[in-house]
């Protein structure tokens, strides 16, 4: 199957020893039927010859900025314009750290600089190297800056060696640089955006080990941050304390809060710039008037009085200096469903609500699917079947697509 018919693709190798695996990785390549440019890097003819892979590649390899024999100069920037894909596997730690700082010291690393496409990354080291803090910077660094980093997941291969720091399977990069380009075939149709999301609960503390929260997971504020960074969105997301195993897209920023006030603090400063602002937070309506420094002691009483005080309201604040912004909000209803959700959308100058209801199951809190109805200012309304979260936030994005080009 020519899954990657078409495609140009540099594939950078740097000096370690899963190199070996990188001759294996273009073939694959090539089978699938992309067209192959291997850069090496000096010390990467170490560990594999560059007569090996201009044999499978069918083109000339490129390692030093003066072809040896003729004396031609290897154009970097030409490279860069030419490529589709950039993948770099083996990335060992001197390469992450030379690419995370601009150190153009070998045809490999300004290659990189001129790359105008998606640039992979397959890191390759032991690992002590891996788990080392600079590393850690500089792959935090790689992500800051867009490149997608392909790793073994954490835990214990078959051989019983740890995942971390190992050079991905040949097949899983393919399969990566595949998922790439068939995301990349949908239109990129909020690139240039800047979307803010809420998501998950907020916690408001009554003593140190005690809080006032609910239910919410964080699943469907994460999915929507998921599906507009795939279509292109810079996205943040401001997230209460939701589940540990939830994960996000390369390039989503996140900031972590607890209540509500902090909410709030985080999405003012947030929807400054943003084109769209997304409540999919459940954040908490009231808060205890004073949060005690000292756990309450269980007394010989049979009740125990908690003076709640109103949070500041999100959505409404936000509404309020809305301007050209699109802004959406979540209602979540058990009885009214309808008139609730609509009642909310104008108090708070949305322009778009979703509404889930309790009533429906598999819908709401705690869950992997969803049903939704959503409501738009201008009286359009449009109900939804049960879905996964994933299908849901793909849907939202539609409709507020639709808005966009308004």
């Amino acid at each position: 199957m020519e899954s990657l018919k078409g495609k140009h693709i540099v594939l950078g190798i740097s000096g370690g020893i899963a190199a070996f695996k990188s001759a294996y990785l273009l073939r694959l390549l090539i089978k699938r039927g992309a067209e192959v440019q291997v850069v090496i890097t000096p010390n990467g003819k170490e560990f594999i010859t560059p007569a090996t892979l201009a044999a499978l590649s069918g083109k000339p390899v490129v390692s030093e900025f003066f072809a040896a024999n003729s004396g031609e100069w290897h154009s970097h920037v030409d490279l860069g314009l030419w490529a589709d894909l950039m993948i770099i596997a083996p990335a060992t730690a001197s390469t992450i750290g030379k690419m995370a700082n601009g150190i153009a010291d070998n045809m490999l690393i300004t290659t990189y600089l001129s790359a105008k496409e998606q640039v992979m990354v397959a890191p390759a080291m032991d690992l002590d190297m891996w788990a080392h803090p600079s590393t850690q910077r500089n792959v935090a660094t790689l992500k800051q800056d867009g490149v997608l980093i392909v790793e073994p997941q954490a835990g214990f291969l078959a051989s019983g060696l740890t995942g971390k720091g190992r050079m991905e399977e040949p097949e899983k990069i393919v399969e990566a640089a595949e998922n790439y380009f068939n995301t990349s075939a949908k239109d990129k149709d909020f690139a240039g955006k800047k979307v803010v999301i809420s998501a998950g609960p907020t916690y408001e503390n009554i003593d140190p080990v005690r809080f006032i929260g609910n239910y919410s997971s964080g699943k469907m504020g994460f999915a929507l941050a998921n599906e507009f960074r795939t279509r292109g969105a810079e996205v943040t997301i401001v997230a209460g304390p939701v589940c540990s195993d939830l994960k996000l897209c390369e390039g989503v920023k996140r900031v972590d809060v607890r209540n509500a006030k902090e909410m709030l603090h985080a999405m003012q400063n947030e929807y400054a710039d943003a084109d769209v602002a997304i409540m999919a937070a459940a954040v908490a309506d009231y808060a205890p008037a004073e949060e005690l420094t000292h756990k309450i002691k269980r007394e010989n009483k049979d009740e125990l009085t908690l003076k709640l005080v109103k949070n500041p309201d999100i959505a409404g604040t936000l509404g309020s200096v809305k301007g050209d912004r699109i802004l959406v909000g979540f209602a979540l209803e058990t009885d009214n469903e309808f008139e609730n959700a609509i009642g909310k959308m104008q108090r708070k100058n949305l322009d778009m609500i979703v509404l889930n209801s309790l009533r429906d199951p598999g819908a709401g809190m705690m869950t992997d699917t969803n049903k939704i109805t959503i409501f738009r200012r201008n009286g359009d309304k449009e109900e939804f079947e049960l879905k996964s979260k994933s299908e849901v936030a793909s849907d939202i994005a539609d409709a507020i697509l639709s808005l966009c080009k308004r």
